[in-house]
């Protein structure tokens, strides 16, 4: 062992990571990232959930009753509802997950010592359940009033989950790990196209074809896209025979959700393709993609949890729109017209992503 050159050795290897900014930026970045998204970002005590509430009663202890709840912080009003009916559509498109309907008859309720609310949940996210049920939790005092009234009597709030009553933990896992896939593969597949094309010699034959900067992309993402499409049915399939997990809305519009995210994927890995230098490296930039979606997209962690700024960090990620759209399909059975707003941003960042791809693309041409 000859001390002197493997000294050498050592101090090439570290200037050339110093030369390698991908690489020194992993090593610099993943600590921080990991740091920051655990410690500040994931929060397993939710709070805030967006809810609505429906007053029937309209009575002073129906609207104490309501700021008590309110007081816990569990739920946080975002929504107006006048029928308790309005609450199930709302959370059927996910407009809220937390539904608190108090009937007319409240004060008579309370007498009787009956159910005096039906707090209605959206059970598709198991982490919310468990929240909302810390409501039902509350001492609500009866009357002292009445012949059925009793001092410091509790009267109960009833909590009905919608979609997931069992509380599966497989039923909200299932459609999320459609996109969690489609993410990694999708993003690596096109992340190394063109540098593979690159670094085997290819790259000036395709520059000496007549085939334009936006034929090359596309014709990029149509093979891998199919590719995609076969892996959700696989995942799909399986879901559905070993996991029991219903799919309770159209199929035609999971299919339609999973192109979503599949385009939105592969123009993102498009863009990386022709940022990196070789496939190591596009594959070092994947992984700052990969871990922020699992992470902020509420796959494994509540979106509801997590800060405001982060919650505007997550908007970014084609991974949170979709969970918003496959569980909205596939388990509350919601059709993709409902769930617009993010079908919009889906269609939005796959134009954004494969027009700075081909932008991108022309510049290293030059």
């Amino acid at each position: 062992m000859n001390w002197r050159r493997l000294w050498a050795i050592v101090v090439k290897e570290l200037r050339q990571m110093g030369r390698d900014r991908v690489t020194l930026a992993m090593i610099i970045g993943i600590p921080v990232m990991q740091l920051v998204l655990f410690g500040y970002a994931i929060n397993l005590n939710l709070r805030g959930l967006d809810a609505a509430i429906v007053d029937e009663s309209g009575t002073r202890a129906s609207r104490e009753l309501v700021m008590d709840m309110l007081a816990t912080g569990v739920i946080e009003p975002v929504a107006r509802a006048d029928t308790p009916r309005e609450l199930v559509d709302m959370l059927r498109r996910g407009e809220i997950s937390v539904g608190v309907a108090i009937p007319r008859d409240f004060e008579r309720r309370r007498i009787e010592g009956r159910e005096l609310v039906q707090v209605m949940v959206d059970g598709s996210d198991t982490v919310v359940q468990s929240a909302a049920v810390q409501l039902a939790q509350m001492p609500v005092a009866a009357p002292t009033a009445g012949a059925a009234a009793a001092p410091g009597r509790v009267a109960p709030i009833g909590v009905v989950a919608f979609y997931n009553p069992e509380r599966r933990s497989a039923v909200n896992i299932v459609p999320g790990l459609i996109g969690v896939i489609l993410t990694m593969t999708m993003v690596l597949f096109t992340g190394v196209a063109i540098v593979r094309e690159r670094e085997r010699g290819n790259m000036e034959l395709l520059i000496a074809t007549p085939i334009s900067r936006a034929e090359l992309m596309i014709g990029k993402v149509l093979p891998y896209a199919v590719i995609g499409l076969v892996q959700t049915s696989v995942v799909l399939l399986l879901g559905v025979l070993l996991f029991k997990v219903p799919v309770l809305g159209s199929v035609l519009d999971v299919y339609v959700a999973s192109i979503l995210l599949i385009l939105a994927n592969l123009t993102l890995g498009l863009l990386i393709s022709t940022r990196a230098r070789s496939q190591f490296q596009a594959m070092q930039m994947t992984f700052f993609v990969f871990l922020p979606s699992i992470l902020l997209s509420g796959f494994m962690f509540p979106f509801a949890g997590m800060p405001r700024p982060v919650q505007w960090l997550a908007e970014v990620l084609p991974l949170t729109h979709f969970l918003r759209l496959i569980r909205g399909v596939m388990l509350r059975g919601a059709s993709l017209w409902e769930l617009w707003p993010d079908v919009l941003a889906l269609l939005g960042f796959t134009a954004v992503m494969m027009t700075l791809a081909i932008h991108r693309f022309r510049k290293r041409l030059d």
